[in-house]
C-alpha cells in the first residue's frame, strides 16, 4: 500500500513578523476500511421467490396464514435481516405448499451472488461508498468512546441523550449513513462527541481514524468475510435442526409476563356465600407495564423520547409494545393531545384502525382505510396528509392497540 507523506501545516502571516517553522503532524494510521454494503443481510433465502410462486404478491397474504409469527419478524426473515428458527421455516414452507429445504440457499455456491439477491428487495438500494465508509468510521468511534468512558451505559445514552437501545445497536453496526438518521439522533451524536454540527462531526471522526484510534474496531463492523462466515454457520445449524427433526416449538400464543393474585377482601363471616364459579375460573390477573415515549415535533410528528412514564398494556400486546403520547390532536378531537396510545409493532394494521409509522424525523399517527383493491392508505387531519402504506417497510409500521385518555 502506498504510504502518504505526512501532512505539513505552514503558518502564514500578512504582518512583518517572521513566520513560524513548519509543523509536522504525523499520521499514525491510514488503514483502509473494508465496507460490506450487504452487512444487514445475514440470511439470504427463497421465501420471497416461493411466496410469489405461490401467487401471493403481498407479504400480508402469507402473514395471514402464519398468526404465530409476527408480521415484522416475517418481513425480516424474508429480507434476510434475521435468521429464521427451524419451526418458523417449517411453518412458512407449509403455508407456501413447499418443503423447508426449498426455502434455504447455499450461499457458498459459486453461482450465488448476493447483489443479485438484494436487487429483488423492494426498498433496498446501494449506499454511496464514501457515506458507507464514514458510517463504519462513526460506528467504530462510538464503540471506542463507550469503551473509554464506562459511564456511557445503554441506560445513560437513552436517558441523557435520547438514543434508544435499538438505535444505538444500529449506529454501532453502521446500518445507515449519517444523513439518513433523523434530526434527534444527529443532535444526540453532536452532543455525545462534543461537536456543533455534521461537518464538525465528520472532521472529528476522520481525525480519529487518521490517528489510529479506530483501528482495533474497524474490522469488527463491516467485514464481508465475517458476514459470510456467520451466515454459513447459521444456515448449516438450521439445516441440521431440520434434518434431526428437533425444531424449536412455536408457542401457541405470545408469552405473557408473570401473573399476580388480585387483592381479596376477607369475608364477613364463615357463612358468607362462596364466590361465583365464573370468578373461580380465572382468579389470576395479568399486569404488564410498558414505557411511554413522546415529545412534540413540527408537522405533527412525535419524537421517540422517553417520558419516564409507564402504562398498562393489553394482555395480548406483543413483546415490543410501547406507549406513545399523542402530543397533538393530529387525528381530530377523538384522540386528544394528552392521550397515550399503546403501539404494537408486531400487530398487522387493519382498515378502520390507527397506526404509528416511522419517518426520518420521528413517528406519525395515521388513520387507516382500505380501498376496493385492498390497498391501504393512512390519513392525518392536521396536517392534512394522505400516505400510501403498501410501500412502507413493515418495520416502519406499528398498530395502535389501545388508548388511555387523561
Amino acid at each position: 500500500m502506498r504510504r502518504e507523506p505526512p501532512l505539513v501545516v505552514k503558518a502564514t502571516s500578512r504582518s512583518a513578523a517572521p513566520s513560524r517553522p513548519a509543523k509536522k503532524i504525523e499520521r499514525r494510521s491510514n488503514r483502509p476500511i473494508v465496507v460490506d454494503p450487504f452487512r444487514a443481510i445475514v440470511f439470504p433465502n427463497r421465501v420471497r421467490e416461493q411466496r410469489r410462486n405461490a401467487t401471493m404478491p403481498k407479504l400480508l397474504q402469507l402473514a395471514a396464514k402464519l398468526p404465530h409469527i409476527p408480521y415484522v419478524r416475517l418481513s425480516k426473515i424474508e429480507r434476510g435481516e434475521v435468521v429464521a428458527k427451524a419451526s418458523e421455516i417449517i411453518a412458512i414452507a407449509s403455508a407456501l405448499g413447499t418443503g423447508p429445504d426449498d426455502l434455504l440457499i447455499d450461499i457458498g455456491d459459486a453461482g450465488f451472488d448476493i447483489a443479485d439477491w438484494a436487487a429483488g428487495l423492494q426498498d433496498w438500494e446501494a449506499v454511496d461508498p464514501e457515506e458507507d465508509r464514514f458510517a463504519v468510521m462513526l460506528a467504530a468511534a462510538l464503540r471506542a468512546l463507550r469503551d473509554r468512558d464506562g459511564a456511557l451505559s445503554i441506560a445513560v445514552l437513552e436517558r441523557d441523550f435520547g438514543i434508544a437501545p435499538v438505535i444505538l445497536s444500529r449506529l454501532e453496526n453502521a446500518q445507515k449513513p449519517l444523513l439518513r438518521w433523523n434530526r434527534q439522533t444527529l443532535e444526540a451524536l453532536y452532543r455525545l462527541f462534543g461537536v456543533a454540527d455534521a461537518a464538525a462531526l465528520r472532521t472529528h471522526i476522520i481525525r480519529l481514524h487518521e490517528n489510529g484510534a479506530l483501528d482495533s474496531y474497524l474490522g469488527l463492523i463491516a467485514n464481508p468475510d465475517h458476514r459470510i462466515e456467520k451466515s454459513l454457520a447459521r444456515i448449516a445449524a438450521l439445516r441440521r435442526d431440520l434434518r434431526e427433526g428437533k425444531p424449536d416449538r412455536i408457542p401457541s400464543k405470545t408469552p405473557q409476563p408473570a401473573r399476580i393474585k388480585p387483592f381479596a377482601a376477607p369475608s364477613e363471616s364463615a357463612s358468607s356465600p362462596a364466590p361465583e364459579p365464573a370468578i373461580l375460573a380465572d382468579e389470576m390477573v395479568t399486569v404488564r407495564l410498558v414505557p411511554v415515549f413522546g415529545a412534540p415535533l413540527v408537522d405533527g410528528l412525535i419524537a421517540r423520547i422517553p417520558t419516564g412514564e409507564m402504562v398498562e398494556a393489553p394482555r395480548k400486546a406483543g413483546p415490543d409494545a410501547y406507549g406513545l403520547r399523542v402530543c397533538r390532536a393530529t387525528l381530530g378531537p377523538g384522540l386528544p393531545a394528552r392521550t397515550v396510545v399503546v403501539v404494537d409493532p408486531g400487530r398487522l394494521p387493519a382498515s378502520g384502525g390507527i397506526v404509528a409509522i416511522t419517518e426520518d424525523e420521528g413517528l406519525r399517527l395515521l388513520m387507516v382505510t382500505c380501498d376496493r383493491n385492498g390497498c391501504m392508505t393512512g390519513y392525518s387531519q392536521n396536517p392534512d396528509l394522505e400516505i400510501a402504506m403498501d410501500g412502507l417497510p413493515p418495520s416502519a409500521v406499528g398498530t395502535v392497540i389501545a388508548a388511555i385518555y387523561e
